[in-house]
């Protein structure tokens, strides 16, 4: 069986983009050129690659297991290409970072400054909740990731470099706009806004609430931060949210915080990486810079 690096690469792009014609155009090839690949492939590892009785097509299970090794040796390419340009002294290449969906209000401050100390470097920034971070680390397909809570059944590292307070936010027509110290059984009474399941901020309150033996409020799920805040103002309900989230807003007079007992809820960020990673270079600058420097760069005041 020979396999080569170029239908692996095709492979992987015809099962991420669940379609030969959409694979065919992310490659510059033809949708003839794609089939006639895979055609290949699974002719030389005698098994079925994908199933394609629905609408998309979809792995099998040796589908699933060839994409994993295919992972591991464009892994092994990364990581030798990097080797190869720390050997000529380079400060060039490329950092593949993802991060949680709230994280995104603070990124672009902290990659300004890094991205002027290396200006040769190229940037590959994903967002995602909860479960995309999390299989991120699994494949694999990241440098960093800057994130909440790290998982604790995988084998990660993971360093604290910045508050991440979750507040309760309100328009500044609600009710309870101004009061001090709410109960905690007052919020029963107003609806809610919360994150869907899947993201940091909404496990976070979860916890919070079972800590605390109190139901959810009734109220409803979004997907996004910014989201959250629109409903908020629109009146439809309090939000619980990051406080990075909110600056513009708290600025404009647009929302407030309400002062409730036990909030905020107290979390990190916290930059995570596997156990078994190696930096690049530039990967390790940058997680050093992080570590160091963020919290004096996006909190001045604080420090």
């Amino acid at each position: 069986m020979h396999i080569t690096l170029k239908q692996l690469k095709i492979f992987e792009t015809v099962a991420e983009q669940q379609s030969y014609t959409e694979a065919a155009k992310v490659l510059y090839l033809t949708q003839p050129a794609v089939s006639m690949q895979i055609k290949q492939l699974e002719e030389q590892t005698g098994l079925p690659l994908f199933d394609r009785s629905g609408k998309q097509i979809t792995l099998t299970v040796a589908g699933e297991e060839l994409r994993h090794h295919a992972r591991l040796v464009h892994q092994q390419i990364r990581d030798a290409q990097q080797a190869m340009e720390e050997m000529r002294g380079l400060k060039r290449g490329r950092l593949h970072l993802t991060m949680a969906s709230t994280a995104n209000y603070f990124a672009p401050r902290l990659l300004a400054t890094f991205c002027e100390r290396y200006p040769d470097v190229q940037v590959s920034l994903k967002v995602a909740n909860r479960d995309g971070l999390l299989q991120a680390l699994e494949d694999n397909t990241t440098d960093l990731v800057i994130m909440g809570k790290p998982p604790a059944d995988m084998a990660v590292e993971s360093e604290m470099f910045m508050d991440n307070p979750l507040v309760i936010i309100a328009p500044p027509s609600h009710v309870l706009t101004g009061q001090g110290r709410i109960p905690l059984s007052e919020l029963a009474a107003h609806p809610f806004i919360v994150r869907e399941r899947g993201s940091g901020t909404r496990a976070s309150l979860e916890r919070f609430l079972a800590r605390h033996d109190i139901e959810r409020p009734r109220g409803m799920e979004m997907n996004s931060s910014e989201a959250i805040k629109q409903a908020v103002e629109a009146g439809l309900g309090l939000g619980v949210v990051s406080l990075d989230t909110v600056e513009m807003e708290l600025a404009l007079n647009r929302l407030v915080i309400l002062d409730v007992e036990d909030f905020p809820i107290m979390r990190h960020w916290r930059l995570v990486y596997r156990r078994d990673k190696r930096f690049s270079a530039i990967a390790q600058a940058f997680h050093d810079y992080v570590v160091g420097e963020a919290n004096t760069l996006i909190h001045p005041e604080a420090v």
